[in-house]
């Protein structure tokens, strides 16, 4: 079927003929008068006739478009040809005059036809121009990742194949090597089993050999015979020799599982990683962009800033102290917004104040000398709950619920991301521990519990915190360590102290990426770099500090510590 004039794109190849009779010229101008095609020669004479010599003649592409002729139905001898602007309906100009118009602002609907039809030949040309190669060439983008990723996919199959091979051969090698070592058991067993035999049959030939004798002795068939039977003293015979039932050996079936044929074959992981958006080349004539809020780029400002402005101070000097009622210890802190902060001791208690030390909540938990509580984005407390395997939140309004169940792991630790949100909880069992990331949501998304080698990352990971740049650090009391993975779990480093070691307690990171521990043998706490280097003792026993059992770092760059005391002190490190 034909396309109608409308229906045809403007940048088609499409041979337009001069709409004068009997002319079949190439048509180049359009006179919107008569909404009449012509050639040029058709053109000069259209302007200088008389009836027609004040039309608008334009070039073609220029041309007003046509408004399809259709009757009122309200009014059948009247043309719609108008637009109420207030109610956006096309009318005829008789329905113009009644009192559902009366006082309307009206436009002529050929015009608006015809600034709608260049307002979409501009659409049209932008998604010839732009949006329809640029989706294109996401597609062949898209299709060369396909491509990538069965490339990759094919080597890792490749890899495990070959790693499977190798450890079939080493199974093979090894197979062989004990086989062996039963054939030379086997042939032991058998040369004494034939030495056994042997010396039975030799017996077997002396008793027979013995019974002849003795027959002689019976019937003696001559003088001589007789003469030595007389003389013959009893004989006795020979006991029968001893032998010895042989003890084969033993196969015991070696004690394997699938996990464990799995951690010898390697294994795959999915790295946590956001997928990044594929990059569009912004369109040169209309640039598409989305611009930040102006709070957001306020944010975005200040936080370049502080980055580019702060730095170690070369000393540490205490700014305040608050003295939190209901606690007997200061083990951990977790700060809120509106200047609040959540604190807990040793047996259970769990407090929240505001900065002039009001007690403003208290509960009981079960929690320990642990980081077991942290407050996430929205604003409330999650708190783990080890002896019933369940994590707690606390809302604004005070509601406890039951958020996650964790299984036969018991959460130790606990700390809500302030790069995403996610809650990072430590748990053990079994002497064993691992990190488990959810989502907002309580949706379990990262287990991360062994590294490369298979080998137990963690003990007892008691107290856990995320560094800027996703790295998940650790502070494991039975290892004696601080465990640092990245944000895809692969293990990075662990920091294990200066000279006699370290027994890590609270740990928190901050602006610049250094990680702060509580070291409780030295009444320290250590300062690291995000790549595990140690840079000093920040805090020494010179400064007051006992025993600090929790670090944390408010939105000021303030460092917050906790020590066996009801008193939480506040100090300045940062310049």
């Amino acid at each position: 079927m034909a396309l109608s004039e409308s229906q045809i794109p403007p940048d088609a190849q499409h041979y337009l003929v001069c709409g004068t009779e009997d002319c079949e010229k190439n048509c180049q101008f359009y006179c919107n008068d008569c909404h009449h095609p012509m050639c040029e020669q058709c053109r000069y004479g259209h302007q200088k006739s008389p009836d027609t010599k004040g039309h608008e003649v334009v070039p073609y592409k220029q041309r007003k478009r046509q408004l399809p002729m259709q009757k009122c139905k309200i009014h059948p001898t009247k043309d719609i040809d108008i637009l109420c602007e207030e109610c956006q309906i096309p009318l005829c100009s008789k329905c113009a005059t009644t009192k559902d118009h009366r006082g309307h602002v009206f436009t002529d609907l050929e015009m608006v036809f015809t600034e709608k039809c260049s307002y979409y030949n501009v659409e049209i040309t932008k998604i010839r121009s732009y949006f329809e190669p640029t989706s294109q060439d996401l597609k062949q983008e898209i299709a060369r990742d396909v491509t990538e990723i069965k490339k990759i996919m094919e080597g890792i199959r490749t890899s495990m194949k070959a790693e499977a091979e190798a450890v079939k051969k080493l199974v093979d090698t090894v197979t062989s090597d004990k086989i062996e070592q039963v054939n030379k058991i086997e042939q032991s067993l058998l040369q004494t089993i034939n030495s056994q035999n042997q010396e039975i049959d030799d017996y077997i030939n002396y008793l027979n050999d013995l019974i002849k004798t003795f027959y002689g002795y019976l019937s003696p068939s001559n003088i001589e015979q007789l003469t030595f039977a007389l003389k013959s003293e009893n004989l006795i015979i020979r006991p029968i020799p001893e032998t010895s039932k042989p003890v084969p050996p033993v196969f015991t079936a070696g004690q394997y599982s699938k996990e464990d044929v799995a951690k010898l074959l390697g294994r795959i992981t999915v790295p946590n990683i956001k997928p990044e958006n594929r990059k569009i080349k912004p369109m040169e004539t209309v640039p598409i962009q989305l611009k930040p809020t102006g709070k957001q780029r306020k944010q975005e400002i200040e936080k370049s800033d502080v980055k580019q402005t702060l730095s170690l101070s070369f000393s540490v000097t205490k700014a305040r102290e608050y003295t939190v009622p209901g606690v007997s210890s200061v083990y951990h802190i977790s700060l809120g917004k509106s200047g609040r902060l959540w604190v807990s001791d040793n047996i259970g208690n769990l407090v929240q104040t505001d900065l002039q030390g009001n007690q403003l909540q208290k509960i009981q938990t079960s929690g320990e000398s642990d980081g077991y509580h942290t407050v996430t984005q929205d604003g409330d407390l999650i708190y783990t709950d080890r002896y019933n395997k369940v994590i707690n939140r606390i809302t604004p309004d005070n509601t406890i619920t039951e958020f996650i169940e964790t299984g036969d792991w018991g959460p130790i630790s606990v700390h809500c991301s302030h790069i995403n949100g996610d809650i990072l909880v430590g748990m053990y069992t079994d002497e064993e521990g691992k990190v488990i990331r959810y989502n907002k949501t309580g949706t379990e998304i990262q287990n991360i519990q062994r590294d490369n080698k298979g080998q137990g990352l963690y003990s007892y990971p008691h107290f856990i915190t995320e560094n800027i740049n996703g790295d998940v650090c650790v502070s494991d009391c039975t290892n004696a360590a601080v465990v640092v993975v990245d944000k895809s779990g692969q293990h990075r480093f662990s920091y294990t102290g200066q000279g006699s070691g370290i027994l890590p307690f609270g740990i928190c990171t901050d602006v610049l990426g250094h990680i702060l521990v509580c070291d409780v043998n030295s009444d320290t706490v250590h300062l690291l770099d995000q790549d595990g280097q140690f840079l000093s003792l920040l805090l020494t026993p010179q400064q007051g500090v006992k025993l600090p059992r929790s670090v944390c770092v408010d939105d000021e760059n303030n460092l917050w510590v906790g020590q066996p005391t009801n008193t939480v002190t506040v100090y300045k490190y940062l310049q």
